[in-house]
């Protein structure tokens, strides 16, 4: 009767072994063994599988073949050889942070650079997956407490939950505006700025954040007209159009001031600088693959970034 359990890795390697080499004799020798105990072995395999894997004459220590059903089994052990090989392979690489999955979560104003940043760890570590998760600054708080991100670009890193954060670079943020907009010409008194629309994101942005810090900061809490918009993309477009002017983070904005279809105004506390993290909770154990991709953005934080970006107007 056949017993697939009481089958094992020594008697398939036994078998294997008789074959490479020809004869019981030889396989002890390289398998560093006894003939008898690779002998016993083969009857074990013989009795699990209720058929025989040698032919007769083949049970000495001379000449050994193997039955029809012995080679039936020699392709299974060989299968599993490689299966296992494979298997070995992946754990070493699991260990060494070479394969794997890696949930990434980057502000919403990071998003200019990160599709480049994941193409770069993609050549670099082929093997590990990294899912991108885009969000703003509150969406990005919720989501490393609820552990739905694992690593983090974000800016002013949160008091909760607790985070360890690696400084990546510089973070200016401007104020745009059309090229013919009429404080676009000299320094502008930041008192000006508020008689202003200010085209802004949702609640919880931290760009939004910002600005109302920025002209907080400048009379007596005077409020501003806003008009809000879902997305950078359409907060460019509206500044583009007349509709007011915006405080937006300068990576957003690098190519629009290339061409000369935006500006950033000069006044006084602009451009406000601020610095890009790379966060994890405090309390998160990085496995391997986490810290392979760590400290892959962190060995190339000064290519992450925009470069070259206009000066201030």
């Amino acid at each position: 009767m056949l017993r697939l359990d009481a089958l094992t890795l020594k008697q398939l390697r036994a078998l294997t072994a008789v074959a490479e080499h020809g004869s019981i004799t030889a396989a002890a020798q390289a398998l560093s063994l006894t003939a008898p105990a690779v002998h016993t072995q083969l009857k074990s395999l013989e009795t699990a599988l209720d058929a025989p894997v040698l032919s007769r004459g083949g049970s000495g220590h001379g000449g050994a073949q193997l039955t029809a059903e012995g080679q039936a089994v020699l392709r299974a052990a060989r299968s599993v050889e490689v299966a296992l090989t494979s298997c070995a392979e992946q754990v070493r690489a699991l260990r060494h942070g070479q394969r794997g999955l890696v949930v990434l979560g980057v502000v919403s104003t990071g998003k200019y650079f990160a599709p480049a940043l994941v193409k770069r760890l993609r050549d670099a570590l082929p093997d590990v997956d990294v899912i991108l998760k885009v969000g703003n600054r509150g969406w990005m708080i919720e989501a490393l407490q609820d552990r739905s991100v694992e690593l983090a670009i974000m800016g002013r890193p949160p008091r909760q939950p607790s985070v360890a954060a690696t400084p990546l670079g510089e973070h200016p943020h401007v104020i745009i505006a059309p090229p013919d907009h009429p404080l676009a010409q000299g320094v502008v008194d930041p008192a000006r700025f508020l008689d202003e629309t200010f085209v802004v994101r949702e609640e919880g942005s931290g760009t939004r954040i910002l600005m109302t810090r920025y002209l907080g900061g400048i009379g007596d809490e005077t409020p501003v007209r806003m008009l809000e918009m879902g997305s950078n993309e359409t907060i460019k477009q509206a500044v583009m159009a007349g509709l007011g002017i915006a405080l937006i983070s300068q990576h957003t904005v690098t190519e629009e001031l290339r061409s000369g279809r935006l500006v950033s105004l000069c006044a006084p506390g602009l451009p406000i600088k601020r610095q890009w993290y790379l966060i994890h909770r405090e309390d998160q154990i990085l496995t391997p693959v986490m810290s392979a991709v760590f400290d892959f953005i962190v060995s190339r934080r000064s290519e992450l970034l925009p470069r070259d970006i206009p000066s201030v107007r």
